[in-house]
């Protein structure tokens, strides 16, 4: 009797979809939330005041999701990885709570940290749980079906968020997910729970370094602290010790020749550094610039972060046509300098004299710009990765990607801030912001380069 081959697995096969669904749900609730909040910062700005506080509740989260994600990582791999998973759950709860109830800015801004932390967990034992669940002939696909996670509340959050703020008030933006997060924790907890610890060969005896990134968040918040204090002699001392603090840390947790952007591998970490510094920096104070400056609702600012997302999607996947045949170097630099015009465009939006419309425009070509640049990051890390230390170079890009956004929001923050103690009209500081945000793409432009292989010349050694 001849044998009957069996069919290849799927992603949708019964010992696996329990689990899929399980991290998939959990990733959806960290980015709702992640995507709702730039929505709504403007009501809350009004109803707690303290705008030098604004861009710290975007900073503390993205430095507490730079330290879970370390230390989720890092706990996932001991143990089963149900228990930092569960850990990561309470504390953002936690963080919602004291979110939604805050009486004041400050308040809210530990609360976002909790956040972060907890969502910086959870990603991590996310995917944990996809490398010790699923066979690897999968993992794509199961990574697929994750984008999606992100790609989903990226379109939606923005405007559910606007309408929540505007019908029931901004902090059941906050209070209104922790029911959804408590059921989300019930399926994904059961379903994280069916994944073992790992063996104790598997296990690493090298040291992690969580240590150093708790130090290099600690180290950024003092320099941004530093930068936005109004006794400036004090605050430079306090941002000169925070940056002593950050630069040795940065350093031994990325590649040799990272800051001095070495061709390829450095280079691609630090200008995926520089990338998400400027879009962000942007992307989260579009919001603020449409209802304080041009007059217009949340729901309108809603709507125009939603084309960012759907840009950035496209530019993906333009990205993944024509980026190996453009080369990694060409499609980055053309990213930047899509985020450079962009950027410029929403400067210039600013002046009631342009069209409203030129929001979606400037927006729109910003996230077309992230689209191509990011991803391609990504691939060109993991293609001058040295074999065998892939992960160790997706974690250093991972990091830079994240202190950029956590440093680039909160330096326009500090921007805002002073303009406000200088009284000066709320455009001039958020046109500052936007022209900060076009050279950084600018830069990414002039980087672009550093990515691109030698080109092999007949008769000369390269």
């Amino acid at each position: 009797m001849s044998a009957v081959s069996e069919s290849p697995p799927s992603i949708w096969d019964a010992q696996y979809r329990f689990l899929l669904a399980g991290v998939v749900c959990l990733v959806t609730v960290v980015a709702f939330e992640a995507m709702a909040v730039s929505t709504v910062m403007p009501i809350v700005e009004d109803d707690l005041g303290d705008i030098w506080l604004y861009g710290w509740v975007f900073s503390a989260f993205y430095l507490g999701t730079l330290i879970g994600v370390v230390a989720g990582g890092h706990s996932a791999d001991r143990t089963r990885p149900v228990v930092p998973m569960m850990l990561g759950i309470a504390l953002f709860v936690v963080g919602l709570v004291i979110g939604g109830l805050a009486p004041e800015m400050s308040v809210l801004v530990f609360g976002r940290l909790l956040q972060g932390i907890g969502a910086g967990v959870v990603s991590a034992v996310s995917y944990v749980c996809v490398g010790r669940g699923f066979p690897a002939v999968l993992h794509p696909a199961v990574f697929a079906v994750m984008s999606t996670a992100w790609v989903v509340p990226s379109l939606v959050s923005p405007l559910m968020a606007s309408v929540i703020a505007d019908r029931v008030g901004w902090r059941w933006v906050f209070l209104g997910l922790i029911p959804v997060t408590l059921v989300v924790a019930l399926v994904g907890g059961r379903a994280v729970a069916t994944i073992g610890a790992p063996a104790e060969t598997q296990q690493s005896k090298a040291g992690t370094p969580t240590g150093r990134v708790v130090i290099l968040a600690v180290g950024s918040a003092l320099l941004l602290g530093g930068l936005g204090m109004e006794a400036i002699w004090i605050g430079l001392i306090i941002a000169t010790l925070g940056m002593l603090i950050a630069l040795p840390a940065f350093i031994r947790l990325t590649p040799p020749g990272t800051l001095a952007a070495r061709p390829r591998l450095p280079a691609a970490v630090i200008i995926r550094g520089v990338l998400t510094f400027g879009f962000f920096a942007a992307d989260t104070f579009i919001a603020l610039s449409l209802t304080s400056v041009r007059g217009e609702s949340t729901i309108y600012a809603g709507v125009v972060l939603i084309f960012s997302t759907i840009t950035w999607t496209a530019g993906s996947w333009l990205q993944a046509k024509y980026g190996r045949r453009m080369g990694g170097g060409k499609m980055v630099g053309l990213g930047g300098s899509a985020q450079a015009i962009g950027a410029l465009i929403l400067a210039a939006a600013l002046s009631s004299v342009v069209p409203v419309w030129f929001w979606i425009l400037g927006s729109a070509i910003m996230g077309l710009g992230m689209g191509m640049a990011y991803t391609m990051l990504s691939v060109v890390t993991l293609d001058e990765a040295a074999l065998g230390s892939e992960g160790e170079a997706s974690s250093a890009l991972q990091m830079s990607d994240i202190l950029g956004v956590a440093l680039g929001t909160g330096l326009a923050g500090v921007m805002v801030s002073l303009g406000d103690r200088m009284t000066l009209d709320p455009w001039v500081a958020l046109a500052a912001v936007f022209v900060m945000s076009a050279l950084m793409g600018a830069a990414v432009l002039a980087l672009s380069p550093r990515l691109s292989r030698p080109v092999a010349v007949p008769g000369v050694v390269n």
